[in-house]
């Protein structure tokens, strides 16, 4: 995968590449240093029993309604990553019916979403 864009975002904490010291690239999704960091931290904790470092039910309206702008930005990322890999797909000549299976559709609703033809 190239290198991060100058418009990526850490997808946990939506950083964008210029604040970040790196930017590691996944299949449609980059995580930064920090959050690495962070997940490293987490992980070497001593857990008893499933957590998550977020608990929506304890978060309030405004601070959900604050969390709605990155998780847009984050979607858009991803959404925009997989616009490239099937367009890079459709480029070595894979079939829409392959792409389609791929993604759990049918081969006519991977061609209406990807293929930019109305």
């Amino acid at each position: 995968m190239p290198a991060a864009a100058i418009d990526s975002y850490c997808t946990f904490c939506t950083k964008p590449a210029a604040a970040v010291e790196r930017l590691v690239a996944g299949a449609g999704v980059f995580i930064c240093n920090e959050c690495v960091a962070l997940c490293s931290e987490l992980c070497a904790m001593p857990q008893n029993g499933p957590s998550s470092t977020m608990n929506a039910d304890a978060l309030t309206d405004e601070e959900i309604l604050g969390l709605l702008p990155q998780i847009a930005t984050v979607a858009t990322q991803v959404e925009d990553a997989l616009n490239d890999w099937v367009s890079r797909l459709r480029g070595r000549g894979v079939s829409w019916a392959r792409i389609g299976t791929a993604l759990g559709m049918a081969r006519q609703s991977a061609w209406e979403r990807f293929s930019g033809e109305e």
